[in-house]
């Protein structure tokens, strides 16, 4: 029985309209249609070369005919490679057979159909079948997505570039910052890795079953088939990798996927930090009509978002992290253990596609309590003694830090015990009335410029 809810995955049950983005990238129909349009490539770049005397250059009707095997695949072209396929047992010699199944009995396409797939081992045909779904996944979800949590980031930085916010250094009260300050720095974390991300190179070969041209060579040794391959490879989009064995070493699939990686641990970090600020009260939720927070305690109204992202996230990068160090390595010339484990790629990203959504479902529901920030604030005037401390080291007055940590390490300091204090110092008057006007809330720094500088 099919059902959602009898998926095995949850990316295919509860959460299949927040990954839909990605099927038709990652699934198994997604994967047999970039082997067909890589299969249908390789044959008209073959005809276009007059090396080949062979294979006569297709007519423009047949470069349509052909065009519209690979862009017209449907989901019924899959279940007609699947039914091939439980004949031959192989995948992509199942993806050959369809083609030449299509191309019919033309006259014209006859002579063509044994240069389909030519001089080709499979992972030619996967390894620009996977490098194509990488990079339709980074271009059209993964980056538009992080760039739309990147856009929420920097306006509620924006927005609350000068709202003064306690910071905590392991965990106790420390200089004030601005909430907009503190979402900057994510949004600065976060381009960065997005950058990265975006200028990967994605690699692709197409040498033979060892990489080394051998079946090319022997057939048509006059053909310069280096630089045949390298144009092939980037005509597709792509970067040429000229040394490989059987397969594409799958670094660039290592980078990629540690980069998405590194993302999704800065949005971890930010999802912790959020939850923790809701716990301190810094946000409020906004509430939705008939939800229930706990099943038992009516008052609750959970920061589930949150946790949902933080949750994905993980298990993304269990994944991620798996794909990376296990794809780059292959016993000698080939082995089959990444054939079974890239068919889990679209997984990965699911989960993290998943956690973006839910980010931007909780961002989306904050706002901020002011008086529960400016509370805190005005309960910890202890945090300006670094800056009484630093302007006495200015003047020469001795001892500064030991003053200080003295009056304030472990003690309840008041605004009238600050004050006491400042007033008993030697030092020039102005500096010292400077010291007087200063607040928890006004002892920013630079904050409010560098949050609307993001």
């Amino acid at each position: 029985m099919s059902h959602a809810l009898t998926a095995l995955s949850p990316l295919d049950g509860r959460y299949a309209t927040k990954a839909e983005a990605l099927r038709p990238i990652f699934s198994e129909f997604g994967l047999m249609h970039r082997r067909v349009q890589v299969e249908i490539a390789w044959l008209l770049a073959l005809a276009s070369d007059r090396g080949i005397v062979e294979l006569e250059p297709f007519s423009s009707s047949q470069v349509a005919q052909l065009q519209t095997i690979a862009n017209d695949f449907s989901v019924e072209d899959g279940e007609r490679i699947k039914a091939i396929e439980a004949t031959t047992n192989h995948d992509v010699k199942a993806v050959e057979y369809f083609i030449k199944e299509r191309m019919g009995n033309d006259q014209a396409l006859a002579k063509a159909k044994e240069f389909v797939h030519f001089a080709c081992t499979s992972e030619d045909i996967n390894n620009l079948s996977y490098a194509l779904m990488l990079r339709d996944a980074r271009e059209h979800v993964l980056l538009p997505t992080f760039d739309k949590v990147i856009a929420t980031l920097r306006d509620l930085a924006h927005a609350n570039a000068e709202l003064p916010m306690l910071s905590r250094t392991h965990g106790q009260t420390a200089s004030p910052s601005t909430l907009g300050k503190e979402l900057a720095n994510v949004v600065a974390r976060l381009e960065r890795q997005r950058h990265q991300l975006a200028a990967l190179e994605i690699p692709g070969k197409i040498n033979g079953a060892v990489g080394n041209y051998n079946a090319h060579a022997i057939t048509y040794p006059e053909l310069d088939w280096r630089g045949f391959s390298h144009r092939f490879v980037e005509s597709l989009g792509l970067d040429y990798n000229a040394y490989t064995t059987q397969i594409e070493p799958h670094d660039g699939i290592a980078e990629y996927c540690d980069a998405v990686r590194r993302a999704n641990i800065v949005l971890i970090d930010l999802a912790r930090d959020v939850w923790g600020y809701i716990s301190l009260g810094y946000f409020k939720q906004a509430l939705k009509a008939g939800e229930v927070g706990s099943s038992t305690m009516p008052h609750k109204v959970n920061p589930i978002d949150f946790e949902n992202a933080e949750g994905n996230f993980g298990l993304a990068n269990a994944l991620l992290g798996h794909f990376a160090e296990k794809l780059p390595i292959s016993r000698w010339q080939r082995d089959l253990t990444d054939s079974t484990v890239l068919r889990a790629l679209g997984t990965a990203f699911g989960h993290t596609l998943v956690a973006l959504e839910s980010l931007l479902k909780g961002l989306g529901k904050l706002t901020v309590n002011a008086d529960r920030l400016a509370a805190d604030l005005n309960a910890s005037w202890e945090v300006l003694a670094e800056a009484v401390q630093t302007v006495m080291r200015r003047y020469g007055l001795p001892e500064p830090y030991e003053q200080l940590k003295a009056l304030t390490r472990g003690q309840g300091i008041t605004r009238e015990s600050m004050r006491a204090f400042i007033e008993g110092l030697d030092m020039p008057a102005d500096a010292r009335q400077r010291l007087l006007d200063l607040t928890p809330g006004t002892y920013t720094g630079l904050a409010t410029v560098l949050a609307q500088d993001i």
